[in-house]
């Protein structure tokens, strides 16, 4: 049924055996009964939000109860059909799971990168991208800083480059995804506090 709505199927007879097999790494939706042999569906979740946080669940069950859809649920499964279920509704999920994967992947590899232009930034472009992005104007900067004004605007505009950052909107935006928090940040940017993981 699934594989003729157009998707491929790999098939696994355990939780176990999936999280041990290499396939593993390319798959784009786990579906799963709860009560399996072994390991249950809710353990399993527990397993792959560990090791694949990108990874959706969309759950199967004849035997359904409140606690277990709500646990389901709040883990961060995509559904939870109670058999028997209609075809469309498991279809619809499975979409629904595919492509919440494809974005949670897209978001992670683009927060990577992110994290990439920030660690290659010196000390001194970090402490003006935490000002900058705090509010504060160049003058402000260069008085905080010890420095004149003319190389504060120098400074920023190496921050805005390798940002890659097309305006001071986008560089706070960008600041909000790295969890630098303006001015408040200062002493992070100075290196006196590591920056958050």
């Amino acid at each position: 049924m699934i594989t003729s709505a157009g998707f491929e199927v790999c098939a696994f007879d355990s939780a176990q055996q999936f999280l041990d097999s290499p396939e593993r790494k390319r798959v784009s939706c786990v579906l799963a009964d709860l009560m399996m042999p072994g390991m249950n569906g809710l353990e399993l979740q527990q397993k792959l939000a560990a090791a694949e946080p990108h990874l959706s669940v969309v759950f199967i069950s004849g035997h359904g109860d409140v606690p277990s859809a709500t646990g389901a649920m709040k883990g961060g499964a995509v559904d939870f059909l109670e058999k028997p279920f209609r075809r469309a509704s498991l279809i619809e999920a499975l979409d629904r799971a595919v492509k919440r994967t494809a974005g949670l992947k897209t978001a992670a590899q683009q927060f990577g990168e992110l994290r990439i232009r920030y660690e290659n930034l010196t000390r001194r472009e970090r402490e003006v991208f935490a000002l900058v992005t705090g509010g504060l104007l160049n003058k402000q900067i260069a008085s905080e800083l010890g420095a004149a004004e003319k190389t504060i605007k120098q400074h920023r505009g190496r921050v805005m480059q390798k940002m890659e950052a097309e305006s001071l909107a986008e560089l706070v935006l960008m600041a909000e995804r790295l969890g630098v928090r303006g001015s408040g940040d200062f002493a992070r940017a100075r290196g006196r506090r590591a920056p958050s993981s």
